[in-house]
């Protein structure tokens, strides 16, 4: 008779269907006990797409394709020039990245906050720990296990990269530890992460006040206009005060600052940090 191995050891179990409530709460127990062990009180998550690269990147790619480029390219060529616009936010949340940590650092506190986190990937998500890390400080990344496309980037502070199979645990970590919420250009899954977090302040299932602004007018005016739900009743009047906006990243820092030091700075650091999860009392 071979030896049978104890229940939470057998993989065979641990990744069958019986075994998949141990596997989510292990995304829950893991990384709670990861940012207790780091003293992460709490956080400031960037959000935005995966597909924003670095204005030096976007520069060498054009280069590069009009070195080659055919007459029959000009669609790929307009593609091209895009993406060298698109890298302004790239570049803007790596510099608001590196703003709110500097002054995260200067604060007296026993725990480290407002940590700036992101997705863990390539794109506005890369540009966010890559700004906190040239900053000196720490910094967060939550990702995502695909089958393509998403890996972590090389900026995530040692010890604060996780890897997530089920979004919703992904979704937790982003919700319970953020006190506020910068949305830069994105798309389906930048929105998606938006909507969660308005719903959950709107029903007052978040335990804390949160921030959210929204960076960057010329690409969110013509696409995320929250009026006509009020006027239609869908939402109340203010709930479109939920949502501040703005458009540098100095101006971006300065609402988050006010935010932060009105509402949170205040606050002592509990004996752990993070604490088990709770909603409002």
């Amino acid at each position: 008779m071979r030896p049978q191995p104890l229940p939470y050891l057998d993989p065979e179990f641990m990744e069958s269907d019986d075994g998949r409530p141990l596997r989510i709460l292990a995304e829950y127990l893991e990384p709670l006990r990861r940012f207790q062990a780091q003293g992460i009180q709490d956080t400031v998550v960037l959000f935005g797409s995966a597909r924003i690269h670095s204005r030096e990147r976007a520069m060498l790619d054009l280069q590069d394709f009009e070195s080659g480029r055919t007459a029959a390219d000009e669609q790929l060529m307009a593609q091209k020039r895009k993406a060298v616009e698109w890298s302004r936010y790239y570049e803007d949340a790596r510099t608001l990245a590196g703003l709110l940590t500097t002054w995260s650092m200067s604060l007296q506190s026993p725990t480290h906050r407002f940590v700036v986190t992101s997705g863990g990937g390539p794109g506005i998500m890369e540009a966010a720990n890559r700004g906190a890390t040239e900053a000196g400080g720490k910094t967060v990344g939550l990702n995502i296990r695909l089958p393509f496309e998403q890996g972590a980037n090389p900026y995530i502070t040692e010890g604060l990269h996780f890897e997530f199979h089920y979004f919703f645990m992904r979704k937790f970590w982003f919700a319970y530890l953020a006190k506020a919420l910068v949305v830069f250009p994105g798309g389906f899954g930048t929105l998606d992460e938006m909507f969660e977090i308005l719903t959950l302040m709107q029903t007052e299932k978040l335990g804390e006040r949160i921030q959210i602004v929204l960076y960057g007018s010329e690409y969110w005016d013509p696409i995320l206009n929250l009026e006509p739900m009020a006027e239609w009743g869908a939402i109340g009047p203010a709930d479109t005060s939920l949502i501040k906006r703005a458009d540098t990243p100095e101006q971006a820092f300065m609402l988050l600052k006010t935010h932060l030091s009105e509402h949170h700075l205040q606050k002592a650091a509990p004996k752990k940090t993070p604490q088990l999860a709770r909603t409002r009392s």
